[in-house]
């Protein structure tokens, strides 16, 4: 989710607005969409719905193409820094912008505190007396250390840190087939493949249902694509980028947690353990659980600072808009031209996330983690109904998104099916609410503002 950064702080003239190749778009796309969502938060997924939970993650691929390919074409149609905010406020408005602006602000600080909270989570594996608040509290501040090196800076540590993230994946996979076929010892039971509906759907309906916010959550970043494609060197070259990098996710994803789910019982997975170093908890593999969760250490701390990274720089756009107050736009002349307030709103934001994890240190990665997913389909139901009054639809092109409009829906809606998850829900509501709020007031300035231009 660096998107957002980078675009933030290129300018149509500037240097490095064209330097980028697809396949390094593919890359960052990857970097700043695997994260513990996908590597921790699917466990949350696999208790609720079983081994269901593969055809959560096909249709959570199916709904996120559709919102890519609707993005990428308003992009190629009429490419913008602003992406999805930038059309929304061209179809509805300047309260549309606004407010998908603001959204995604705070779907970032959300994301922030999910990943937060996990990497702290992960890091008592080794660790385990250590207050979550300590973690938490370390990580924030290396994360800022590296937003402070800059946009050449950062670049290079989230490519580099994309790299290790797949790897991990792809040596689960390959180490899952191996213990499959018996070439690894161990103590595990030979698994038996679920074909039954009640072993496929271990809690019916309803839990698959409600499984799908965190399938979906796992995907978001395809939002990249379309942000960062003013960045491409042949800008018709998106759709390729993106296609790639959600091709290669989808492999990946359903492959992997296809393998975990058959290789133990469903009763073994919980929230506070990657299901993937469940999968070979029984097998003699010493160094693989300290490896992999290393590895999602390293994911975590990605995907959290490319949030932290993305909502300094969008906060800078949306003051330029003037969506935001206009000391949010200034860049300091030291930290190689970084917007210091900016930056320092979204610590703040950091600093909210501590305090809750040592406060409400049960249940709120959940919490959290269900809210980050919910705030950030807002923002895709957005870019769908955007296209309706953008793009000239042909009939199939309107079925589709119609079907994407669908699936962000029962995501959404799935979330009031489960308690465990159910205050997640009522949390982007109360993040939406205080958006809507703010925007009611801004409206008046709006109106006034135009006013004047008129009279002038």
């Amino acid at each position: 989710m660096s998107s957002s950064c980078s675009s933030g702080q290129t300018s149509k003239k500037g240097s490095n607005e064209s330097d980028l190749k697809w396949w390094q778009l593919s890359l960052i796309g990857v970097g700043c969409t695997i994260g513990t969502g996908y590597f921790l938060g699917s466990s949350i997924g696999i208790g609720i719905t079983g081994p269901s939970i593969v055809f959560s993650f096909i249709l959570a691929a199916i709904g996120t193409y559709i919102v890519f390919n609707v993005l990428a074409q308003m992009t190629a149609e009429d490419p913008q820094k602003g992406s999805f905010c930038y059309y929304a406020r061209k179809a509805y408005g300047q309260w549309a912008g606004f407010s998908c602006g603001w959204n995604y602000w705070c779907s970032n600080i959300l994301i922030m505190g999910s990943q937060l909270t996990a990497l702290s989570i992960l890091s008592r594996f080794w660790f385990p007396n250590v207050p979550l608040w300590v973690f938490a509290t370390g990580y924030a501040i290396i994360s800022i250390i590296v937003v402070l090196t800059g946009t050449k800076g950062f670049d290079k540590i989230e490519n580099i840190l994309a790299i290790v993230k797949f790897s991990a994946i792809i040596m689960f996979i390959i180490l899952a087939i191996t213990a499959l076929f018996g070439w690894i010892s161990g103590n595990a039971e030979q698994p038996d493949l679920p074909t039954k509906g009640n072993e496929l759907f271990a809690e019916g309906f309803n839990g698959f249902w409600a499984s799908l916010i965190y399938a979906f959550y796992a995907y978001g970043g395809i939002e990249v694509i379309g942000i960062m494609a003013m960045q491409l060197q042949k800008k018709g070259d998106a759709p390729k980028a993106g296609k790639i990098m959600l091709l290669g996710l989808t492999v990946v994803y359903v492959l992997s947690l296809g393998l975990a789910v058959i290789m133990v019982s469903l009763g073994s997975f919980h929230e506070k353990e990657s299901p993937f170093v469940t999968a070979l908890a029984d097998y003699n593999l010493t160094f693989f659980p300290h490896v992999f969760n290393g590895a999602i250490i390293i994911a975590g701390f990605s995907t959290m600072t490319a949030s932290l990274y993305g909502v300094t720089n969008l906060l800078v756009t949306l003051a330029e808009d003037g969506d935001a107050p206009p000391l949010f736009s200034k860049k300091g002349k030291k930290f190689k031209n970084l917007p210091i307030p900016s930056l320092g709103l979204a610590t703040v934001g950091l600093l909210a996330s501590i305090i809750t994890a040592l406060l409400l240190p049960g249940k709120i990665y959940e919490y959290i983690t269900t809210a980050a997913g919910i705030l950030l389909l807002y923002n895709w139901f957005f870019i769908i109904i955007s296209s309706f009054r953008i793009l000239k639809y042909k009939l199939w092109n309107k079925i589709l998104a119609f079907i994407g409009l669908a699936l962000i829906l029962a995501a959404i809606s799935g979330t009031l099916l489960e308690k465990e998850i159910r205050p997640g829900f009522f949390v982007s509501l109360l993040f939406v609410s205080i958006i809507c709020l703010v925007c009611l007031r801004m409206k008046k300035v709006w109106k006034k503002s135009k006013s004047q231009i008129r009279y002038y």
